[in-house]
């Protein structure tokens, strides 16, 4: 019966499936280890991908003998693994890189104990094969994987030494795991790995990891795939530290401009526009700097955690006379993760004190504005008081004038009556009528008022 997917009874007693859940379940097995049968001779390239389609490693696996119909729909999930004659070729496409894993049985010329064997004259791909993959190189390992007795530690080492070219190794125990309390047994590991994390004149790093008799193929496929990765995600994390240096010589620079803008904003030694238009181009740069290289930073810190994890799996345990393989990346490794972390978090100090800068100059102007703004409602209030000052005086002028002409209608009025025979003095009529119509326009004209007033 068939575990991996269910039947449709079994379907049929659940509610359908989210459309990614496949995906998802699957995503665990999506890149299985290689079982790897001793001795065997891995080789292994990582290659950036970026400007590199999946059409063009396509092109590239179909290359191979007998790949020439390979469907490009096998590419889909971003990992496969061709079984050709007598080896194997992996493939895994990444999100910077791709990986490319050549897995052989190891040449007789290159057995532990033989002295810098030639492992590039016995590939089972052409070298122009390996030479034409599309990308850039960052990652090329030659992996030997052999039997031996770990039970003589001093005649081991002697003959890794050899088989590495002599020189300072690192080299650790794997899979140690310390005896329980109470149990006297001698802890031990399953295997060493040793290397010089040194690149050789072929271009090509050298591991060498020596496993007991007996050791299953999917052991020896798992420790392959933590040490290729360990060393991928190493590489792969200090694409950080010359960006990190890069940054350094700007950060300094934008750090003593900023620091002069706010002497000069506590000063009030320049004008508001002239630290607007320099804390902008200040602001422009540093928000430059983080859209370019936030990723980078972010990338390192998830690459140096994958090596951290990677140097768990490894369990190891050190070999006298020998560094670690995680003693070696903590002095190592460490140093340049620190100096990335502090530049990332330099530059997102500084993105943070250009906004505070920014926010402080906002409020010097924001309050030189408001100032502005109540001078000139005073100005407005000062002009409106002396408008209604001059309103009053014209409309005192305007009663005068009013009763003027007022007067001059009775004087005519009666100038007419006297004329009919009416025994009336027009001017003594008019001399006596003055106070009354001054006092009807001023009652006249404060009703209107009042009108106007109770209208608003």
């Amino acid at each position: 019966m068939n575990l991996s997917a269910p039947t449709t009874a079994t379907q049929s007693l659940l509610p359908p499936d989210d459309p990614q859940r496949s995906a998802l379940h699957n995503e665990v097995h999506a890149r299985p280890s290689a079982r790897i049968r001793l001795p065997a001779l891995v080789t292994y390239v990582a290659v950036l991908n970026a400007g590199i389609s999946r059409e063009q490693e396509w092109t590239h696996l179909c290359a191979l003998p007998g790949q020439q119909d390979l469907p490009l729909d096998n590419l889909h999930s971003s990992f496969l693994r061709l079984r050709l004659g007598g080896y194997t070729v992996k493939w895994e496409r990444h999100t910077e890189f791709t990986r490319y894993s050549l897995v052989q049985p190891l040449p007789e010329n290159a057995a532990l104990g033989a002295s810098e064997p030639d492992l590039l004259g016995t590939l089972a791909v052409t070298h122009d094969w390996l030479r034409s993959i599309p990308g850039r190189t960052v990652v090329a390992i030659q992996m030997a994987m052999v039997s031996g007795d770990l039970t003589d530690p001093v005649a081991l080492m002697g003959q890794a030494q050899t088989w590495l070219g002599g020189g300072s190794l690192v080299a650790s125990q794997l899979g140690f795991v310390p005896s329980a309390p109470g149990n006297p047994s001698q802890p031990t590991g399953h295997s060493w790995a040793l290397t010089k994390f040194r690149i050789g004149a072929d271009g090509f790093e050298r591991m060498l990891v020596i496993a007991p008799v007996g050791t299953s193929e999917t052991r020896a496929g798992r420790i392959s795939q933590r040490l290729l990765e360990l060393e991928t995600y190493r590489l792969m994390a200090l694409r950080g530290l010359p960006v990190a240096k890069l940054l350094g010589p700007m950060l300094a620079e934008a750090e003593s401009a900023l620091a002069d803008i706010t002497a000069r904003l506590e000063n009030k030694s320049a004008s508001d526009q002239d630290l607007l238009d320099t804390l902008v181009s200040l602001a422009a740069r540093v928000e430059r700097a983080t859209a370019e290289h936030v990723y980078r930073f972010s990338a390192t810190r998830a690459y140096d955690t994958l090596v951290g994890q990677r140097i768990s799996e490894l369990r190891e345990k050190a070999i006298s006379g020998t560094q670690t393989i995680g003693e070696f990346m903590q002095r190592r490794l460490s140093p340049a993760m620190a100096t990335v972390a502090a530049t990332g978090q330099r530059l997102a100090s500084l993105s943070e004190r250009v906004s505070r800068t920014s926010a402080l100059l906002r409020t010097r102007v924001d309050i030189a504005t408001e100032v502005q703004n109540q001078q000139l409602l005073e100005k407005l209030t000062r002009g409106q008081e002396l408008q209604l000052r001059l309103q009053s005086t014209v409309e005192g002028l305007s009663i005068a004038a009013i009763s003027y002409y007022v007067i001059s209608l009775l004087l005519y009025g009666g100038k007419a009556l006297k004329a009919v025979g009416v025994p009336v003095n027009p001017e003594m009529a008019a001399g006596a009528l003055v106070p009354l119509v001054l006092w009807a326009v001023w009652w006249t004209t404060r009703r209107i008022h009042a009108k106007l007033h109770a209208d608003h």
